[in-house]
């Protein structure tokens, strides 16, 4: 049986650690872009907006554990709340992929890095990521309104939201579910291993690097894959043992509280991604001043790896 009390708990903790810790972020990145944009920086604020969209819809998650695990609200509620729920999990997933890639190209081939440096080409590529991971997650609404799947559940009645699925729903889901946790976790984590274990190879291998930026490298490596292999691996392991069984696992709601500290852990990722967060007494992301030319070209040389 699962513990409302628990999953209660757990949303509060996190909403009040990742709320204020996402709106320093959202204001760092959103200074930072203002002076000078970087294609890290812009993925990162990507990152924090899916998050606090996440946070956002947390209360009305928060009711629903109140309620004993049941929806007492208006039934489009219950499929908004999914939607932009998973959807915001899964699209943090690829965007901490294209930092890493970002990261490895720019290490690994800074020609074509500085060739691709315009802000103009990660924008696409967020925008790219949210629309599919938007377009995968519709499926929240398809299981709800699709005439040959819907259950009738009048507005007002408490039911569970996105959970006591049909056999005709779970024919859909259960696949869905399979394939986005191959395309949403498996291919980023791998991607994200690779890029990584790559920069500070690199790194390592150019002995003009100082200590305090290989120790950031391996800080942005250690904080990204600890995202995946305790947030984002569990809960998707549920997907595949899901399938296998032809039935949602009750301990995926437990998982899935995993997921939701992503938003305290993102911040701490953030620290180690750039410069926005590296403050002194010199210099502060509360600090408005004229930037000169030397200090911008500091601040991009530490948004960016090496």
């Amino acid at each position: 049986m699962v513990s409302s009390g628990v999953i209660l708990s757990v949303y509060i903790i996190t909403f009040v650690i990742g709320f204020p810790a996402n709106l320093l972020a959202l204001y760092a990145f959103s200074a930072k872009i203002h002076v000078k944009a970087n294609p890290t920086d812009i993925l990162l604020l990507n990152l924090t907006v899916s998050d606090l969209l996440f946070l956002l819809i947390l209360p009305l998650k928060m009711n629903e554990a109140m309620s004993g695990m049941t929806w007492n609200l208006p039934r489009f509620l219950c499929s908004l709340t999914s939607f932009i729920f998973f959807s915001t999990i899964y699209t943090s997933s690829l965007l901490l992929m294209a930092v890493s890639l970002v990261r490895y190209i720019a290490l690994a081939f800074p020609i074509t890095y500085h060739r691709l440096h315009k802000p103009v080409y990660a924008v696409v590529m967020g925008a790219v990521i949210w629309l599919i991971s938007l377009a995968n997650c519709s499926i929240t609404f398809i299981t709800q309104y699709h005439p040959s799947l819907a259950r009738e559940t009048p507005d007002g009645q408490a039911h569970a939201c996105y959970e006591n699925f049909t056999k005709k729903q779970l024919d859909v889901v259960l696949p869905i579910r399979l394939e986005l946790s191959i395309v949403f976790c498996l291919v980023p984590l791998v991607i994200c291993v690779y890029c990584y274990v790559q920069c500070i190879l690199i790194l390592y291998s150019r002995p003009r690097i100082s200590r305090m930026q290989k120790q950031k490298a391996i800080g942005m490596a250690l904080g990204t894959l600890a995202v995946f292999l305790i947030c984002v691996l569990p809960y998707n392991i549920s997907h595949l043992v899901g399938f296998i069984e032809g039935k949602s696992p009750e301990w995926r709601y437990y998982v899935l509280l995993l997921s939701t500290f992503n938003t305290c852990i993102d911040p701490i990722i953030f620290y180690f991604s750039s410069s926005s967060f590296h403050c002194n007494s010199k210099k502060s992301i509360f600090r408005k001043r004229k930037l000169t030319v030397s200090e911008l070209q500091k601040q991009v040389t530490g948004s960016n790896p090496g």
